[in-house]
């Protein structure tokens, strides 16, 4: 069972998306996810306190910051804007994919989990997500 989840994001930072995926998903098997960008990635992370997601946008863009900051001098890929290299660089820190088991229909996720799509771009993004349920 495959589909293509589409996302809007409102720019920076954490959007959960687990209850689209808990809506489509049956039966039992494992479930993978896949982001078909290079300039976001999908976590599993608290859904219990929105800090979490605050403290983690803002422990990343700490750890890359924009191109225009000056310890990123070194980057060539800029035409983009200054957003788009350190979004690459932490897309590839990050996961692209997931892998959740599904028993009888519902996520084994554990009790304060929740499904992110971490959006590193500085604008708002259409984003896709493809699914496969085996």
């Amino acid at each position: 069972m495959q589909t293509t989840f589409q996302f809007t994001t409102n720019g920076p930072g954490l959007t959960e998306i687990t209850q689209p995926v808990f809506d489509w998903v049956t039966g039992t098997g494992l479930l993978t996810l896949f982001i078909q960008h290079t300039s976001c990635s999908l976590l599993i992370q608290e859904n219990a306190d929105p800090e979490v997601q605050t403290d983690l946008a803002n422990f990343f863009d700490r750890l890359v910051p924009p191109s225009t900051d000056p310890s990123m001098a070194y980057l060539t890929h800029t035409y983009e804007g200054p957003d788009d290299m350190p979004a690459h660089i932490k897309a590839a820190l990050l996961p692209t994919h997931l892998s959740i088991p599904v028993n009888e229909g519902r996520l084994a996720l554990g009790t304060w989990q929740g499904i992110y799509l971490f959006e590193h771009r500085t604008r708002p993004h259409i984003r896709h997500v493809a699914a496969h349920l085996g």
